[in-house]
């Protein structure tokens, strides 16, 4: 096996070669104290860098096996070496030797960010420690400039493995801290059901982020949460010990209170609260049913055939509603397709905010009904709905509400945030409908039916002599995967819960994944919530550094959303894979 000096004598030889020379460094080089892989070469110093990987084994990281004796502390321990090796390379940022073209002299790996998620970033076990990451081979032009690269991969990256994947090297403190919150968190998580609520905020949480693309604590002038006496529980880490904060009950939750006074800064909260957090977030200690929802309207997404009929009774023009189907979807049409396919991937709640939802999927107040004729009007509202899907479904929903009474009635909680404090205001609430009463009629007399399982068809975009799709992630924003004569286009912006590009990364390789038979790992189990992105990265063809764990209601969401263009089936009947 070639060792770090045949490296250092074969980057020297090859200074001033084609790019494409870097070639002859592909594969395996021994170390004195890790061994490190070059697993694909980039081909030129514009393209995305070389992926490359270290291992070191335990004998020398010497890990203590206690930080990774269950899947939770393991995955909080490879979350902190991740946040560790990006602080040391930004650290030595300057040291790199960065001249010349393109990427030369970068070294990159997956930026984490608010959340302790599973990663392919990092990899521990009983045998070693396993970092993945890139490196932008240095060149001038496109000539190779083999001193930066045997600086960069013979000195430079020596340096960061000593200080990232060293346990001796480490502040144990700070992993210990890291790997107990999100033991604790997840812990919480598990309590959620048994005390019959769907989630949790801790006293003292600090729930307004920066901005809308910052999405760490504000801290300036910002009250921290306190929890109202009627709703507040106390609830037992094996960490922290006793943990006290405002337990949201299952059922039908309103958010309600005047504008900018916190609502849906708290229900943002929630909606992240699916996720461990990083000590200091301030939403540590949020936690919520893992399968909660965000709901909200989506015009102009494509919905493939779906049964609207719990929500539409009849469309015009004799359309059907069992087989419902559009490229461009209003907004009302889409927040029943969005509530539906995500019922029929196990979530158990749904979060709303009226501000992002469809006002006439919502409500019709009793004016609009006598105006407007029931057996004119087919769509039944949300407000019909609601209570069924709690008494027959044991699906609850938390609701922000500031405009619409009408909801005071179905609800089983009603929190007021004032000054972004919350209150208990359902007492109030009941009182206010017993006064003033509620005239509109009741637009439903059938249950609402069981859950239905979504079918998708085995497809794969393909091209000239079956090449391999590719994928090609936006931002949070979109998915692009195929190849030049066709692919798809997945339009994630509406799927809020998603946070990490390497989401998107993962849901396109399990989406490449369904043509497989059998498929690598099963698409209905539920009990897991995430994916393992493990079973993910033995599908490539060397291992990734950039899949991050996904829940099942976000791979639903991409299949959902699929545009189609040139698409060819693997086989000549299309073969199903259902949720």
């Amino acid at each position: 096996m070639p060792t770090n000096s045949d490296l250092l004598s074969c980057l020297q030889s090859l200074d001033g070669a084609s790019y494409k020379a870097y070639r002859d460094i592909q594969g395996c080089h021994e170390f004195p104290d890790f061994t490190l892989w070059v697993d694909r070469v980039q081909g030129d110093p514009f393209a995305t860098p070389s992926q490359v990987r270290v291992i070191v084994p335990q004998a020398i990281a010497q890990f203590p096996s206690h930080l990774f004796r269950n899947p939770i502390r393991e995955i909080a321990l490879r979350d902190w070496l991740t946040r560790q090796f990006d602080r040391v390379v930004r650290s030595l940022w300057h040291q790199l030797p960065r001249a010349g073209t393109g990427n030369s002299g970068t070294i990159q790996m997956v930026q984490p960010g608010q959340a302790i998620l599973e990663r392919t970033s990092v990899l521990i076990s009983a045998e070693g420690v396993e970092a993945r990451f890139r490196v932008g081979l240095p060149a001038f032009g496109r000539r190779i400039a083999g001193r930066e690269a045997s600086e960069l991969l013979c000195q430079i990256l020596p340096r960061v493995v000593e200080q990232t994947l060293i346990y001796a090297n480490l502040n144990p403190e700070e992993i210990q801290i890291h790997i107990e919150q999100a033991e604790d968190t997840d812990s919480i998580r598990q309590q959620l059901t048994e005390k019959n609520l769907i989630a949790f905020i801790a006293d003292q949480a600090i729930l307004p982020r920066r901005s809308g693309v910052d999405d760490r604590p504000l801290l300036e002038s910002v009250i921290p949460f306190q929890t109202p006496e009627t709703l507040r529980v106390e609830l037992t880490c094996p960490n922290r010990g006793q943990v006290t904060g405002m337990g949201i009950p299952a059922g039908v939750t309103l958010i309600v209170g005047g504008g900018y006074h916190g609502k849906s800064t708290l229900l943002r909260a929630i909606e992240r609260g699916i996720y461990n957090h990083i000590s200091g977030d301030g939403r540590e200690w949020v936690v919520t049913n893992p399968t909660a929802m965000k709901i909200r309207a989506e015009d102009g997404r494509r919905i493939p055939p779906i049964d609207l009929s719990p929500f539409i009774n009849h469309l015009p023009q004799g359309r059907s509603v069992q087989q419902f189907t559009t490229d461009n979807a209003s907004g009302s049409t889409s927040q029943a397709a969005n509530i539906l396919e995500a019922l029929a991937v196990g979530t158990q709640v749904l979060l709303l905010d009226e501000d992002t939802c469809a006002t006439n999927f919502m409500i019709r107040d009793r004016r609009m009904q006598a105006l407007i004729r029931k057996d004119q009007e087919p769509i039944t509202p949300f407000i019909d709905r609601i209570r069924q899907l709690y008494e027959d479904h044991g699906v609850s929903t938390v609701l922000v509400m500031g405009g619409c009474g009408d909801y005071l009635e179905v609800a089983d909680t009603v929190i007021a945030m004032q000054e972004f404090q919350p209150q208990d205001v359902t007492a109030q609430a009941q009182n206010v409908v017993e006064t003033y009463g509620g005239n509109r009629l009741r637009e439903v007399t059938t249950p609402f039916p069981p859950r239905v399982a979504r079918s998708f068809p085995k497809v794969l975009p393909v091209g000239q002599k079956h090449q391999l799709p590719k994928i090609k992630v936006r931002g949070l924003q979109q998915l692009e995967l195929g190849t030049y004569t066709g692919g798809y286009t997945i339009d994630l912006s509406s799927v809020e819960q998603l946070i990490e590009p390497g989401q998107l990364q993962a849901i396109a390789v399990a989406i490449l994944a369904l043509h497989q038979s059998p498929p690598p790992f099963n698409f209905d189990d539920r009990q897991g919530y995430l994916f393992c992105v493990q079973a993910l990265d033995s599908l490539q063809s060397f291992p990734q550094g950039d899949l991050i764990e996904f829940r099942p209601q976000e791979f639903a969401a991409a299949l959902n959303r699929l545009r189609q263009k040139d698409l060819q089936s693997l086989d000549d009947k299309p073969s199903m894979k259902s949720f």
